[in-house]
């Protein structure tokens, strides 16, 4: 059986040392807290306002300011700033924290889209950094798709088993 690591690896065609490759520099420190917010606004901007009703739902239940906030505080942990998103929210466990979402390939791919695009109009960030972002991004993307897929194999197999009782004695 595979790990979510390898199964990330395969379907996002990024291997693990590319993935992890932002650990390699310090990009808090070299983009800055500021660069981090511009990243994740410019982002869900584009999140809330994609054509697709689908998607902008999967956000629907959430405040864009918040979504904000939580992702670029995350980013700025991940890459080597203080842990602002732990000190608020906990550790991050993304897995359990997009449990409630429709994580699937196609919701993954267009996240990827519009990550990409908001890096691609980030003049502060160097094309080294975006791409081992992007990298890191798509990793973990197919990584929460695993989490989702393995979440709804063992939701029908307790579904399965929900329905028999044991006999009355």
């Amino acid at each position: 059986m595979q790990s979510l690591q390898e199964k990330a690896s395969q379907w996002s065609g990024v291997d693990s040392a590319d993935a992890f490759a932002i650990d390699t520099t310090n990009l808090f420190q070299k983009l800055g807290l500021q660069t981090f917010i511009n990243l994740s606004t410019n982002f869900y901007n584009r999140v809330y306002d994609d054509e697709e009703e689908w998607f902008r739902s999967i956000f629907a239940s959430s405040k864009k300011e918040e979504a904000i906030q939580n992702q670029y505080e995350f980013f700025v942990q991940r890459m080597g700033g203080p842990p602002l998103y732990s000190q608020r929210k906990g550790h991050p466990a993304l897995i359990g924290r997009h449990r409630p979402f429709p994580v699937t390939h196609q919701a993954a791919e267009r996240w990827l889209h519009h990550m990409q695009k908001a890096l691609e109009s980030s003049p502060d960030i160097d094309d080294d950094s975006k791409t081992k972002m992007m990298n890191f991004f798509r990793h973990t993307a197919f990584f929460l798709v695993a989490g989702d897929e393995l979440k709804n194999q063992n939701q029908q197999v307790l579904c399965k088993h929900a329905g028999s009782k044991p006999d009355a004695v």
